[in-house]
């Protein structure tokens, strides 16, 4: 990393080297424009240190997990004894530790300043450091997020985050998951599969509830046969941590005890005392509201990732931070909305989707104008070698293009890269009919929907 210089003046000084900061500043290099990243941790943000990284991990250690359990239906004779938590965190943290050895020497090797330390925003064009004050002709915020809680419900002792959960040394009999979104769904899957007890709790009326209702009703009847309890519809009233771990209550007086409360009701964005408002940023319950091309209409401030409003993922933070630095340097680059970025929930089924779903599209385009078709992996040859169930759903505007591409089932998540491709250059159902899909491959799936929706389905 390039010698940092105090009241040095960059082409671009970006606040947070997380997924959207390193992102904007490696893009930006390339675009032969000076940098200055200021990160109090680590490069990397939560992505790569208690975030996406970290969790499939677990995730993956979880799948071998099942596959010990069930490795004789297969022909395999072998026995899951235990989980050696020492052993998985350790491979875990290798994984980490080799990303960020690489992202370290990538950002070295492009000639990108470094500053460590805190950073805070003291003026349209000037960030503070410890004390020392950095200009940039732009001005990037991408602090990232937190884990969030809800009002009055503190974070301590046997009622956890999931910066807590991925550092735990020991499997817990039971545990209650405090929110049936991305996060939660996750870490249910990843201990159910390690042996624990697992009730997730979740308010509003389904699991995954931004999910397409097919999809939906998948995972439900799914994590039903994992033996994955939930209730859904009942909002959390509280919580009381008792000697034998945590009783948790719901407004109805429904009661749930387990060893542990982890506590997965979303992320918070992190802008509170960075002197974003002070400098004149709009900030509204925390997020820094943009304009479409990611200006905060001050000076040449720009946000990037979890701070802006929308769903929160890496990638979409990578992609914009891409954008914002093609932004700067005048290249006019193409928004892609919050509603055609891929996304993927990795628990066992996976879930992954791109664009509109049913209700959406509906409401979007009218009732009579939306057409949609299932494809039920129990016909895909791979897919039954896995032994997983799922469905591959895609929706388009009547007599026009797909809009949007809904999936469940083992490593679907692999598919989304065609799905996505799908969706966003608009193509028909009779244009991906016509390409040919390996066999035997999941992927074939996408095609056998593509047919059916064309109107001329090869295998249903």
């Amino acid at each position: 990393m390039a010698e940092q210089a105090a009241g040095q003046e960059f082409d671009i000084l970006i606040l947070g080297g997380g997924s959207g900061g390193y992102a904007a500043a490696l893009r930006a290099v390339q675009l032969g424009l000076t940098v200055g990243l200021v990160e109090k941790n680590k490069l990397g943000g939560t992505c790569l240190h208690n975030g996406c990284i970290p969790t499939k991990a677990l995730l993956h250690s979880a799948e071998v997990a099942d596959h010990a359990r069930d490795g004789a239906k297969v022909g395999v004779n072998v026995e899951l004894t235990g989980i050696d938590m020492n052993a998985v965190n350790a491979y875990k943290d290798g994984i980490v530790a080799g990303k960020y050895k690489g992202l370290q020497g990538l950002i070295k090797g492009k000639g990108i300043t470094v500053i460590d330390g805190e950073g805070k925003l003291t003026a349209p064009n000037t960030i503070t450091v410890d004390g020392v004050n950095y200009t940039g002709k732009n001005i990037v915020l991408a602090t990232g997020s937190y884990s969030r809680s809800l009002p009055g419900l503190e974070i301590g002792g046997k009622v956890i985050t999931s910066d807590q959960a991925l550092t735990m040394d020991y499997v817990p009999q039971s545990v209650i998951v405090l929110g049936g979104g991305v996060i939660g769904v996750e870490f249910a899957s990843v201990w159910k599969s390690f042996g624990v007890d697992v009730t997730i709790i979740e308010g509003l009326p389904s699991l995954v509830p931004n999910e397409d209702p097919a999809i939906i009703k998948v995972l439900e009847r799914t994590f039903r046969k994992r033996g994955i309890k939930f209730n859904t519809g009942t909002f959390f009233q509280g919580v009381e941590q008792t000697a034998d771990g945590v009783k948790a209550t719901l407004v109805d007086g429904k009661t749930f005890e387990a060893d542990l409360m982890l506590v997965a009701v979303g992320r918070g964005p992190s802008t509170a005392g960075l002197g974003y408002e002070e400098a004149g940023v709009t900030v509204d319950r925390g997020f820094v509201i943009t304009n479409d091309r990611l200006h905060t209409g001050v000076g040449n401030i720009y946000a990037v990732g979890d701070i802006v409003p929308g769903i929160q993922l890496a990638h979409r933070g990578f992609q914009q931070g891409i954008f914002v630095a093609e932004e700067i340097a005048g290249l006019k680059p193409v928004v892609v909305e919050d509603i055609n970025v891929p996304k993927v929930t990795y628990c066992d089924p996976e879930i992954a989707s791109v664009g509109l779903n049913e209700p959406q599209a509906k409401e979007k385009f009218g009732d009579g104008n939306v057409e949609t078709t299932e494809y039920n992996l129990a016909g895909n040859g791979k897919s039954a070698i896995l032994g997983t169930g799922g469905i591959i759903k895609f929706v388009r505007e009547k007599d026009g293009p797909v809009v949007g591409v809904h999936m469940i089932g083992t490593r679907v998540g692999e598919q989304i890269g065609e799905a996505q491709l799908i969706v966003n250059w608009e193509a028909y159902p009779e244009d991906v009919a016509g390409l040919v899909h390996a066999h035997p491959t999941q992927n074939e799936a996408l095609g056998e929907a593509a047919m059916a929706l064309a109107g001329r389905p090869l295998h249903g």
